[in-house]
């Protein structure tokens, strides 16, 4: 048997024997074989490679993004394909009427939601392929979360401390220290020992930011953080968020309704009809007087499928209904009104 036994292994390629080492100075095997091919590329493999590229160096990433909700017998879309990219660090709000579809995208971006279709990446983790215990350790550890009601902040029996250490307790990190700390950070040190219901509103906010920073997530998310605030303290509450996006470089996405948020942050995503319709940026320039002055100036967001929409106000004004004139030019598109839109056409 063993003479057999051996006789067969000689007598039998190893798989494992045909894969040797190359000197790094020796070409390839056929050497030739492997070079770039002259021809060019088809358009499937083109558009595989810019899909790949897509979203590169973004640390939030929404890549035609859809969200079907079913009611009854109907469904209802609230995101329609829609692309966004956020860079580490960026400190962004997202605004739109009741319906647009910014609180469905925060809550996929938050784990707590999934995407019916498309591609939604956090801080290198695919929010469409994770399983429950990922999804979990994702919430804890990845993003914060602060919520326009208190009641979704804090726990009401617990005081401000304890309330910033319990997301620590959770992740096996508990920290009173760091707790301490981070209420000192938020301006509210010496009301740790208070209980909710013992704040005011700034107060309890200021709590809510330092209790999502808890686990020094990769990114901050409030929905409507200042809802419930007068103007003065609102103003406060986006200083703060400011101070913690620049400070400790914490990415911050903030959604709400109020366009004027604009003034507060560098970059301002309008959603309208379950896709991003326009952008606003804040850059500074030198005015004539020789200042440095902020100016914000918006533009409107043309998508990978080559979507465009023009601003409401822009549509009315013009008339622009079905059918559009686009004519290019050498260095802008205009887009004019159809002279007959009620003519049939000819048979």
């Amino acid at each position: 048997m063993t003479g057999k036994n051996m006789g067969m292994r000689d007598s039998t390629r190893d798989p494992e024997s045909e894969i040797v080492d190359l000197p790094r100075e020796a070409p390839p095997p056929n050497a030739a074989a492997w070079t770039e091919s002259p021809e060019v590329p088809v358009p499937e493999a083109r558009a595989a490679r810019a899909r790949k590229r897509f979203g590169e160096g973004a640390l939030i990433v929404c890549d035609n993004l859809v969200k079907i909700f079913k009611v009854a017998d109907l469904e209802v879309v609230a995101l329609q394909g829609l692309d966004l990219l956020v860079d580490p660090g960026e400190m962004i709000a997202i605004v739109g009427a009741s319906g647009s579809g910014k609180s469905t995208l925060l809550n996929i971006l938050g784990g707590l939601d999934i995407p019916s279709a498309g591609r939604a990446t956090v801080a290198g983790h695919d929010l469409t392929q994770m399983g429950r215990t990922e999804r979990t350790r994702y919430r804890r550890r990845t993003i914060g979360f602060v919520w326009q009601q208190t009641a979704k902040n804090l726990l009401p029996y617990l005081s401000a401390v304890e309330n910033v250490e319990m997301p620590m307790i959770l992740n096996r990190s508990g920290d009173r220290a760091r707790a301490l700390e981070l209420l000192r950070m938020v301006g509210v040190e010496e009301r740790a020992d208070h209980r909710p219901d013992r704040l005011s509103g700034g107060e309890q906010q200021r709590v809510a930011i330092a209790v999502a920073l808890a686990n020094a997530p990769d990114v901050l998310l409030a929905d409507e953080p200042t809802g419930e605030l007068d103007t003065a303290t609102s103003a406060e509450v986006f200083d703060l968020m400011r101070s913690i996006n620049s400070e400790l470089g914490t990415t911050v996405v903030i959604v709400t309704h109020d366009p004027l948020v604009s003034e507060q942050v560098q970059r301002t995503v309008a959603i309208r009809d379950g896709r991003t319709s326009s952008e606003t940026l804040r850059r500074g320039r030198m005015s004539e007087e020789g200042e440095h002055e902020m100016v914000a100036e918006e533009f409107a967001v043309l998508d990978r499928a080559g979507r465009l929409q023009l601003p409401r106000a822009h549509v009315e004004a013009l008339g622009l209904e079905g059918r559009v004139r686009v004519h290019l030019e050498d260095d802008h598109i205009e887009i004019w009104p159809d002279e007959h839109p009620h003519q049939e056409e000819d048979r």
